[in-house]
């Protein structure tokens, strides 16, 4: 049973920084490309952020890119999110997710206001 466990999120003043953490289990993590993904209230689920099984390659959203770093630690079977530079337009529930994979996490609620 895939089970995905998101944490890290929180109430950040814009400007500020969170790091997201997704621990995985339940499948053999090495296998896949994990993604992290968000929805904001009254708006559809959105890609944020991809990483390829080894970690060698990344890919970002548009309005990410140059704030927010995904990598993963293989050893531990988590992927994280670094989020820089927060604006309120981030505020939403982040979720991870393994590529091809149906399964989601409950989610952590990021919060940027002032």
């Amino acid at each position: 049973q895939v089970q995905l466990v998101e944490s890290g999120g929180g109430l950040v003043q814009p400007g500020g920084s969170l790091r997201l953490s997704c621990a995985a289990a339940g499948f053999t993590f090495t296998n896949y490309a994990m993604s992290w993904y968000r929805q904001a209230p009254g708006k559809e689920r959105e890609l944020v952020a991809r990483i390829s099984t080894a970690g060698g390659v990344t890919n970002y959203a548009d309005f990410v890119k140059g704030r927010f770093t995904i990598s993963r630690d293989n050893a531990k079977n988590t992927v994280y999110l670094q989020m820089n530079s927060l604006e309120p337009e981030d505020t939403a529930t982040y979720y991870c997710k393994p590529r091809y994979l149906g399964s989601w996490g409950q989610g952590t609620q990021v919060t940027v206001s002032s």
